[in-house]
């Protein structure tokens, strides 16, 4: 990418909630734009969006819209992803896509940039953002590794309804509306009632008896730390939260740490803030990561059933650094290596 002041920039899937979240955060970072372009489906077209207080019409994706495009953040489904990230590519555009069709594929780098920007120097004009709980879990994990190898993790999550985005979010607050008055309860985006329960169950069931969500997670945490060594396995499970993902963390290192050792090692370490006084209650909570742009790390304590173990509970803003702001910062890294 050729190095300038500013950078004619796109968000394909505009409309959506991840979308939405990439124009905030684009327009709360200060993201050195030129112009912004906005696409979403037919149904769309028209709709007027609010960037740096000018209202931008959302456009159709047609064959020369990249044309004089610099960067696209992609976050239009992996259908879509597979149609038009290729054609933007080709048009000179570095596309940045958060949906799952890139991220397995070897000749595109999957990066978290506090893990693993290095990777961006090889891409080929298409980098893929990872799974939202994938994010938020290496860039814990890649301190720890760094400092003591780890050698196993076994992470259950509990993860937003946002996740599956804004119908997800509607089907929330309608069947709490509809259960406090008494009224059935229809369920349309999940097979089972999520408000007031938990589905462990996100994503396709696989011939493993795992899902996708939670293979995910295996395959991407490897390709992103670059070491296919760790051993890891997942339980993925929705909650009746509308945004921030939880989750539980046991991990299993060659060298011991202490609790103290790993709370002074995720300190120093970008994109973390340690949130971690249980005598006091405190801890990471959905409700007050919400909005944020940093991980938070509590309940870190010792695994007394194994030599070298460590539990620890992180919550993050699955629309931010889940998506959006990975997104950006990933242009804002492509930005920074340009020559």
């Amino acid at each position: 990418m050729i190095k300038k002041k500013t950078y004619v920039t796109a968000v394909v899937g505009a409309t959506g909630a991840v979308g939405n979240e990439m124009i905030e955060t684009l327009e709360q970072r200060n993201f050195p734009i030129e112009r912004l372009r906005l696409f979403a489906s037919e149904r769309s077209e028209g709709i007027k969006l609010e960037f740096q207080g000018n209202e931008i019409p959302v456009e159709t994706l047609k064959e020369d819209s990249f044309k004089g495009i610099d960067i696209a953040l992609f976050s239009a489904g992996a259908e879509r992803s597979k149609i038009w990230a290729p054609v933007a590519a080709k048009s000179g555009c570095v596309v940045v896509d958060n949906s799952s069709q890139w991220r397995m594929d070897p000749e595109t780098p999957l990066v978290v940039p506090e893990v693993n920007s290095h990777d961006l120097k090889w891409h080929k004009g298409i980098i893929a953002n990872p799974n939202c709980s994938t994010i938020q879990m290496v860039v814990v994990l890649k301190p720890i590794h760094n400092a003591a190898k780890i050698k196993r993790v076994v992470v259950t999550t509990f993860q937003s309804v946002s996740g599956t985005g804004k119908k997800a979010m509607d089907e929330l607050l309608r069947q709490t509306t509809d259960m406090l008055n008494f009224k059935e309860i229809k369920c349309n985006v999940y097979p089972h009632q999520i408000a007031f329960n938990v589905l462990p169950h996100i994503d396709k069931f696989l011939e493993n008896g795992y899902t996708k969500e939670e293979m995910k997670m295996v395959n991407e945490t490897r390709k992103i730390m670059g070491d296919d060594s760790i051993r890891l396995t997942a339980t993925t499970v929705r909650v009746p939260v509308f945004r921030c993902h939880s989750e539980s963390l046991n991990i299993e290192t060659e060298k011991k740490l202490t609790p103290n050792e790993v709370r002074a090692i995720l300190s120093q370490s970008p994109g973390i803030i340690v949130f971690d006084a249980p005598e006091k209650n405190v801890y990471p909570l959905p409700v007050n990561v919400a909005g944020k742009d940093e991980t938070y790390v509590g309940r870190i304590r010792e695994d007394e059933s194994i030599e070298n173990g460590i539990n620890m509970w992180i919550v993050a803003d699955n629309l931010r650094k889940g998506a959006a702001l990975n997104a950006v910062q990933i242009a804002e890294k492509l930005i920074e290596m340009a020559e």
